[in-house]
């Protein structure tokens, strides 16, 4: 960041990371000031209308939506840690608000930017090489991860590349591919409690991927697929830790 404008930035926590992952949010925000960014935490922040949309309730959607375009009007930058959220931000609230012309306009305003946290390091940060900001010393972080991709991070935002790229500077940590690791984990929100069947099937076999790489943790960029993803691993005993992205980073930063 030497020699160049202090990026503005506001942080968007996302429900699960407000509601059950805290220490998410503040890694993330450790590592976003320790690489510079002038970073804000709007308040009026609340949902961003993801399950009521996803579930076919978009009425109930919409004034989450609303909320949403008033707290990060302005001309920051919002990084969330969840490329499912920033999905629902970038690319479905024009589905959303497709009918609310008002509303719409402010959402196409808000869609640039918008990005999930390995793309703002990536994409308009320009960090591909963590090195230069490590600590010195051991780390406390896992020396062997693999790394699950979240199914909106690849599919709606076609961010393939960004997290792995940060996960490869970090020295002495070890990126073991997994088989299948961009196929859905099972979650997918309400998909869960839905279809409880198949997604516990699609867990089964991802956890089975997991195990077969032997790395001491998974990283994903979403803690909702972590979550799903620790439950069974803590079911069946695994001992492999559950590590979103931030966390990692963080850690070697510290």
């Amino acid at each position: 960041m030497q020699g160049r404008a202090q990026v503005r930035a506001s942080l968007f926590v996302t429900c699960v990371i407000d509601q059950i992952y805290p220490e998410v949010g503040e890694a993330a925000t450790r590592v976003l000031r320790r690489l510079g960014v002038d970073l804000d935490f709007p308040k009026g922040q609340t949902c961003c209308g993801q399950p009521a949309f996803n579930s076919g309730y978009w009425r109930d959607a919409k004034p989450l939506a609303r909320r949403m375009l008033r707290t990060f009007e302005g001309d920051r930058y919002v990084v969330a840690p969840s490329g499912s959220c920033a999905s629902m931000l970038r690319v479905f609230y024009g589905e959303l608000l497709e009918d609310e012309p008002e509303l719409l306009r402010q959402a196409e305003a808000l869609v640039p930017r918008v990005y999930e946290f390995s793309e703002f390091l990536v994409d308009v940060l320009g960090v591909t090489d963590l090195s230069p900001y490590l600590a010195r010393g051991k780390a406390d972080s896992p020396r062997t991860v693999t790394y699950h991709e979240t199914c909106h991070l690849r599919r709606e935002l076609g961010a393939t590349t960004q997290a792995r790229d940060l996960m490869r500077s970090l020295d002495g940590v070890s990126l073991l591919e997994m088989e299948q690791s961009e196929v859905c984990c099972g979650f997918g929100g309400t998909f869960a409690v839905k279809y409880p069947d198949i997604s516990g099937a699609m867990l089964r076999d991802k956890l089975d991927n997991i195990r077969d790489t032997g790395a001491n943790a998974v990283v994903a960029c979403d803690s909702s697929c972590l979550m799903h993803i620790a439950g069974g691993m803590a079911r069946q005993g695994m001992s492999t830790r559950p590590l979103h992205l931030a966390e990692l980073i963080d850690e070697n930063l510290r």
